[in-house]
């Protein structure tokens, strides 16, 4: 009965908030738009008993997604989505890594400090840090104000409404995702192995591409999830910080939900994005299953 209790309680969890709400998204996916309340047709009407359902599942078909495969705007949003988070989640990396070892690397008393600095972003409204870059970033913001006043630029920058603005948002948001996965990788290092590497006659660098970077993999490919996943289907930063000329899926999401009212067609994007998600998770999963498999 534990087992089963601790096998049940997850999985009703993913029941629950996942499965049925995806099952919901996708039979909208797969109905046609209408004039009425809710916006879309076939409805399911038990009353009516198996013609009902026979009529329910009739009227669904594959046309919205198809549909998507005639416009281009739908293909260059994925593109530019997936480029957009590729971007952020390597330039995030890029930033987090020299974070995150240089926490592990200082001496134990200051670790709760920089622990709790890193969280503290967490402490504000996501859209208020979000707002105060348009501050920062603008033409008249701190940023170029900065750069003015210290020479290095005779003319404000335009960073604001730009793709540069997104990626700036995207890395400043996602960082703590990326850091916490990589210290706590470092963190269960052995020492010793870099010693030993040290010792076979590898310099500080090398042993630190060969043992220490291979030993974080975990944290590494954790961290880029964290980041990649959530920055693919964002909406606020790109909606705030790129303006017009940023297009990402989210953007198109919310405007065939809210602008265009087309709830089928808006749910068969859903789909696709989310199958974009889950491929690489299920691939990534069955290797690494595989390297345990032949390591065992």
């Amino acid at each position: 009965m534990r087992r089963f209790l601790l096998i049940f309680i997850p999985y009703a969890w993913l029941l629950a908030l996942f499965l049925i709400p995806f099952a919901i998204v996708l039979k909208i996916s797969l109905s046609d738009v209408a004039l009425a309340r809710p916006p879309y047709a076939p409805q399911l009407d038990l009353s009516q008993g198996w013609e009902g359902l026979r009529a329910f599942f009739a009227g669904l078909d594959f046309d919205n997604f198809t549909f998507l495969t005639t416009d281009d705007l739908y293909w260059k949003a994925y593109l530019s989505s997936v480029k957009i988070a590729v971007i952020s989640t390597v330039l995030t990396l890029l930033v987090g890594y020299p974070i995150a070892y240089g926490m592990v690397q200082a001496p134990d008393r200051w670790r709760p400090t920089l622990m709790m600095l890193v969280i503290l972003p967490f402490w504000t409204s996501f859209l208020i840090r979000v707002y105060a870059w348009k501050g920062i970033l603008a033409n008249e913001g701190l940023l170029n104000q900065a750069l003015m006043w210290l020479g290095i630029i005779s003319e404000p920058l335009t960073i604001l409404n730009t793709n540069t603005a997104v990626y700036i948002g995207i890395v400043y948001t996602y960082l703590p995702f990326m850091i916490l996965p990589i210290y706590a990788a470092l963190e269960k290092l052995d020492g010793s192995l870099l010693e030993a590497a040290e010792d076979l006659g590898c310099s500080r660098l090398s042993a630190f591409w060969l043992v220490t970077i291979p030993l974080s993999r975990q944290g590494i490919v954790a961290g880029s999830f964290l980041v990649f996943i959530p920055a693919l289907g964002e909406f606020v930063i790109p909606e705030l910080l790129g303006g017009s000329r940023t297009l990402m899926i989210g953007k198109v999401l919310y405007e065939e939900f809210f602008s265009n009212r087309d709830w089928p067609v808006a749910s068969a994007v859903a789909i696709i994005l989310l199958a974009i998600l889950v491929i690489p998770i299920i691939l990534f999963q069955r290797n690494e299953q595989k390297q345990r498999e032949a390591e065992g």
